[in-house]
């Protein structure tokens, strides 16, 4: 669809914004890759979170940038719809090459304003940006306006996550400031955040599943206050039923929420995290 004000959204498929929402918005997405030994795929394109969650007895995956081929087509295709601005909403530089890798590729482009923003977040946390810059476009801010208050509203976004084991941040390397061996054995269970260096790190540490749970939603309670104004998603890794749990334990906080994202996180942050991950992406604005 063609906007009167030619500004143009794109978010990496680790974003993950529902389709329903990239729908609405008009947001376009980019697929970051899963490698298994015998066969590539795109994130969210060619294979299903379920799918990778059913294969990892056999094997867990690699996973990789967004080809550089990818990114030259989708820009490709913004500029054949009729956009000449773009802004882009990146996972945080701080755990993929994600956003270095787009950065570069948009220098090369002359005929296309590309502004391209680390969200220093991931997952929903990362979407809920390029939601909050489509909505600025949607109600008709210059391109400049809405990149620099979209720049200012990733320092309101935030994910708050638990995982069922830590083995698979560790073994993906993407462990960050979360300390993971010694909690095992206790049953240590990390909430684990990005910091502003957009790294992960512990927010919390509580003892066992409930807890880790009733951790995750008392954290949003108090993160939300008193505020009126806001976007929320509850966002499961292979726990759907626990995930509805959450939501009926915040299902006024859901109700009051300006937009509400739920569902499975995708396959490349499912490889990273593994079975049993329980979220909660949070941004507040100006009430």
């Amino acid at each position: 669809m063609m906007k009167s004000n030619s500004i143009a959204v794109l978010a990496d498929s680790c974003n993950d914004i529902p389709q329903e929402l990239l729908a609405k918005y008009h947001i376009y997405t980019l697929p970051l890759m899963i490698n298994y030994k015998d066969a590539s795929y795109r994130d969210r394109v060619d294979i299903t979170p379920e799918q990778v969650y059913a294969r990892f007895q056999e094997e867990i995956p690699k996973t990789s940038l967004p080809l550089p081929e990818t990114i030259a087509d989708t820009f490709a295709k913004i500029k054949a719809d009729g956009f000449d601005q773009v802004i882009v909403s990146a996972i945080s530089s701080g755990l993929s090459g994600t956003c270095q890798a787009i950065k570069l590729l948009a220098e090369d482009i002359q005929d296309m304003k590309i502004v391209v923003i680390d969200t220093l977040n991931i997952a929903i946390a990362s979407g809920f940006v390029a939601l909050y810059a489509a909505e600025q476009i949607e109600a008709g801010l210059p391109f400049d306006e809405v990149v620099s208050k979209t720049q200012a509203a990733v320092k309101k976004s935030t994910i708050l996550f638990g995982v069922g084991t830590l083995e698979y941040l560790m073994k993906g390397g993407r462990i960050g400031k979360v300390s993971g061996i010694l909690g095992s054995a206790l049953n240590i269970k990390p909430i684990i955040s990005c910091n502003e260096e957009g790294i992960y790190d512990t927010v919390a540490k509580v003892r066992g599943r409930k807890q880790s749970i009733q951790k995750l939603i008392d954290m949003t309670r108090e993160k939300l206050g008193q505020h009126k104004n806001y976007y929320l998603s509850i966002c499961h890794g292979d726990a759907y039923e626990e995930m509805l749990v959450m939501k009926e334990q915040l299902k006024d906080l859901v109700a009051g929420a300006k937009i509400y994202a739920e569902g499975q996180i995708s396959p490349v942050l499912g490889v990273h995290t593994g079975p049993g991950l329980l979220g909660i992406g949070i941004m507040v604005l100006e009430d």
